[in-house]
């Protein structure tokens, strides 16, 4: 009886573990493919909050979010 109990919670804990790995290197490659802000969203932030963006400004704040991501 304990040989089964302790088969199904040991294959239950690695399942869970192995799905956790999965859905978050899915979700990694989701978010690289598909950024969740770009560079005319990012303008129009800006402007929202009272800021008159720059090019540089907005590639900077570009660069430093792709930064995050890796």
């Amino acid at each position: 009886m304990w040989p089964y109990i302790l088969t199904g919670l040991i294959a239950l804990l690695a399942g869970v573990a192995l799905g956790f790995f999965i859905a978050r290197q899915y979700m990694m490659n989701y978010m690289k493919k598909n950024p969740p802000i770009n560079e005319k969203m990012l303008r129009v932030m800006m402007m929202q909050m009272g800021m008159n963006p720059s090019q540089k400004k907005i590639n900077q704040m570009m660069k430093a979010m792709q930064n995050n991501m890796k």
